[in-house]
């Protein structure tokens, strides 16, 4: 159903079983997939490929221009998978050619009121950004993070695997899998261990990864020494492996 007052562009692609509200508008280039539902008042910009399923509540803006100085109207790129919520007021900006001219956000994501994904950024799956939260360009997010209300994260930032990020975060450096990130000390607290736990990680699973962060922030290595210690013990810890790739490139550095 399209409501008579959506404005959709002829170069538009528009799927089956698609719901368009009061006053939404699709713009050029824009691909919507099949079961997804634009609330009201929603702006869709292109060049942007949307997948199954997607619901938008009212003044999303999706796909617009970036509010990188350096951008001079260079076609680039929003693409978002499928089963994604995008709640009201959230906003996702296409990419720039000073990266790889695309922005990515993965499936079976929620955005609360108000969140910002900026160009260039990377989402993986099951991701949640709530309210007000804030995502600076060329940020890559792994699967399985949350972030609480109000926190934000710096330009080119990385936030690992099944990470929490709390309340009113401002993280400047990239943030591990499983660690979680206290408020506003910005400092690690621990691991995610009842995230991992509702996750089906096994009881040795996370006792492995606990031992980890005590390599990692409490036996007194550098990160070097302790990334040594934990190549090893990946060896016998699939768990790991996903953090000992993330220490290897770490170009901002980790929390500490």
């Amino acid at each position: 159903m399209i409501h008579s007052t959506a404005v959709i562009a002829d170069s538009a692609k528009i799927g089956n079983n698609v719901t368009i509200g009061p006053f939404c508008y699709v713009g050029d280039n824009v691909v919507l997939g099949d079961d997804c539902i634009l609330e009201s008042h929603v702006v869709i910009k292109g060049p942007s490929k949307i997948g199954k399923a997607n619901r938008f509540f009212q003044f999303c803006s999706i796909g617009e221009d970036c509010q990188d100085k350096k951008y001079a109207g260079e076609p680039t790129e929003l693409v978002i998978g499928d089963n994604n919520v995008f709640r009201e007021g959230s906003t996702v900006h296409r990419g720039t050619i000073q990266d790889e001219s695309i922005t990515i956000v993965g499936s079976n994501n929620l955005l609360m009121v108000n969140a910002h994904v900026a160009h260039d950024c990377v989402l993986g799956d099951n991701v949640i950004l709530a309210n007000n939260v804030s995502l600076a360009g060329h940020v890559h997010i792994g699967d399985h993070v949350i972030f609480g209300g109000g926190a934000a994260i710096h330009q080119f930032g990385k936030v690992g695997d099944h990470a929490f990020v709390g309340a009113g975060a401002i993280v400047l450096r990239d943030v591990p899998p499983y660690v979680m990130v206290n408020g506003q000390k910005n400092v690690p607290a621990g691991i995610n261990s009842e995230g991992l736990r509702r996750r089906g990680f096994s009881s040795e699973a996370v006792m492995a990864i606990k031992r980890a962060y005590r390599t990692l922030y409490r036996a007194n290595n550098t990160v070097d020494e302790a990334l040594e210690i934990l190549k090893k013990e990946a060896g016998t810890q699939s768990e790991l492996n996903v953090l000992v790739e993330f220490l290897e490139n770490a170009e901002r550095g980790i929390i500490r």
